[in-house]
């Protein structure tokens, strides 16, 4: 059965998405989204060879119509890839999309076995997802408690010696400054930061949030935050690739590109839309620190798992999230061999907004009576106990609604990615170390501690300035 939280965050996206009809697949597991009626392909002869492979498949196989198979995207463009029509996006629902099920395996039937994937579906890249959203909801937060990791006592901003930290998320919010932390952040501002009735609209803050999970372990660093995910946190694969290259185009490559963002895909060979865009990567001195996603599964979330890959080994290093006291992981995190290290992202507190001026929120989603991944600590799949907007569980409640003022506690690995991009800043200043690809590694050959994960013993890495969340037994029913 499919996660709750995917098919409420499903309309939720497909409604912030008009022109672009949605499905969820690969079947009722719902583990990603994708366009309708479209493959995604690499340009040049791949794209013949499948074109062809579809429309003589659908020639040959009866209630199959070859009318609409044509590329529908430029033959030139940067990431090298092309989208090809297959059916009419309009039809059917959001269960799948029989037509784009149809042209995968006539590539399969037709095409033989190939050396690389030549075809698949257009994912939808979004924040890195607990079915689709992160962790969960933030939580507003006392601004006298401070930030959890709080700052890197006696480190001080020096852009001369500072390390450059590319944030690629959803934008800052206007007084984001407000908060000595960020004083030294730029980048995108967020389209818009309220709906139409004043409220803050889902996500709006994630990027304000990991600026500030940054500055705090690596005082010393030149945060970038760019809005390429502003957009409900969500893109097509297809205009990821060229996304991620205009952000380098546009402010350099840096030393630390930190992304907290992916998408399954059904495969083990990463994301056609990323191709042209990770093989530039390898050629760069820039480290790719990504989030490992919050499904709670052990299945491979691009870009994090291209880590275990053996030609990204030193560019890619992926993040699982710990739960709050560092010991165990965190319910949700995504695990496996792809996941390189964990770092502490449950309930963070860091820079959300609303410095000047308090902005309401309303939850979207609401917690459940027992974690949905069946642990049994008070995780953030219960607790603090909220309704939420898009939860249809025939309650007459209304939606609970917060102020924030500045602070909020956030869960998920889109939280524990910033905290290691951070160390691996603060490793390149403390010790010297320009390269940021062997500051990684060194980082990595120091861990002297450890978290249970899943039954197996993971390397944990948790800065000097984070401070445990006790871990408590869920609290009962009432």
């Amino acid at each position: 059965m499919a996660p709750q939280r995917f098919r409420e965050q499903f309309g939720h996206i497909q409604r912030s998405m008009p022109d672009v009809p949605l499905a969820m697949g690969p079947d009722d597991s719902a583990e990603f989204l994708y366009e309708k009626g479209v493959v995604l392909v690499r340009d040049g002869e791949d794209a013949a060879l499948v074109e062809d492979a579809v429309r003589t498949y659908f020639t040959e196989t009866p209630d199959l119509d070859p009318e609409p198979v044509r590329r529908v995207s430029p033959r030139a463009n940067r990431t090298g890839v092309t989208r090809i029509q297959v059916g009419d996006p309009g039809q059917g629902g959001a269960e799948g999309d029989p037509m784009v099920g149809h042209a995968l395996r006539a590539v399969r039937e037709r095409a033989g076995r190939a050396r690389r994937r030549l075809v698949s579906r257009n994912h939808v890249i979004h924040i890195a997802p607990v079915n689709a959203c992160p962790g969960d909801e933030p939580v507003p937060a006392p601004r006298a408690d401070g930030t959890n990791p709080a700052p890197a006592p006696g480190v001080a901003h020096d852009p001369d010696t500072a390390v450059g930290v590319l944030v690629i998320d959803t934008g800052l919010l206007h007084d984001y400054q407000s908060w000595p932390q960020l004083a030294h952040v730029d980048g995108d501002m967020a389209v818009q930061e309220t709906d139409a009735d004043g409220m803050l609209k889902q996500y709006v803050g994630h990027g304000t949030f990991i600026a500030g999970v940054v500055s705090a372990v690596a005082p010393n660093t030149n945060v970038t935050v760019l809005g390429t995910l502003s957009d409900v946190g969500a893109m097509l694969e297809s205009d990821f690739g060229a996304a991620l290259f205009d952000s380098v185009d546009r402010h350099g490559w840096p030393d630390i590109i930190s992304l907290s963002a992916g998408t399954t895909n059904g495969g083990l060979d990463g994301l056609l839309g990323m191709d042209a865009f990770m093989a530039e990567l390898r050629q760069q001195r820039t480290l790719l620190v990504a989030a490992a996603g919050n499904n709670g599964s052990s299945t491979p979330f691009w870009p994090a798992a291209y880590a275990s890959q053996s030609a990204f080994a030193d560019s890619v290093l992926s993040v699982g999230a710990l739960r709050g006291d560092g010991a165990y992981g965190a319910c949700f995190t995504n695990h496996g061999p792809w996941v390189r290290v964990f770092a502490p992202g449950e309930r963070l507190t860091s820079s959300l907004t609303g410095f000047t001026t308090p902005v309401p929120y309303v939850y979207q989603h609401s917690t459940y009576d027992t974690c949905r991944y069946g642990f049994g600590y008070a995780c953030t799949c219960q607790e603090p106990s909220h309704s939420g907007v898009l939860s249809d569980d025939g309650a007459a409640a209304k939606p609970d609604q917060v102020m924030f003022e500045g602070l909020a506690h956030w869960s998920g690995t889109s939280f524990a990615t910033p905290v290691v991009a951070g160390m691996v800043a603060d490793l390149m200043v403390s010790g010297g170390q320009r390269d940021p690809r062997a500051a990684a590694q060194q980082l990595l050959s120091q861990v002297s501690e450890f978290a249970e994960v899943r039954g197996a013993d993971v390397p944990a890495l948790k800065p000097s300035t984070w401070s445990p969340v006790p871990v408590q037994a869920p609290a009962a029913s009432v």
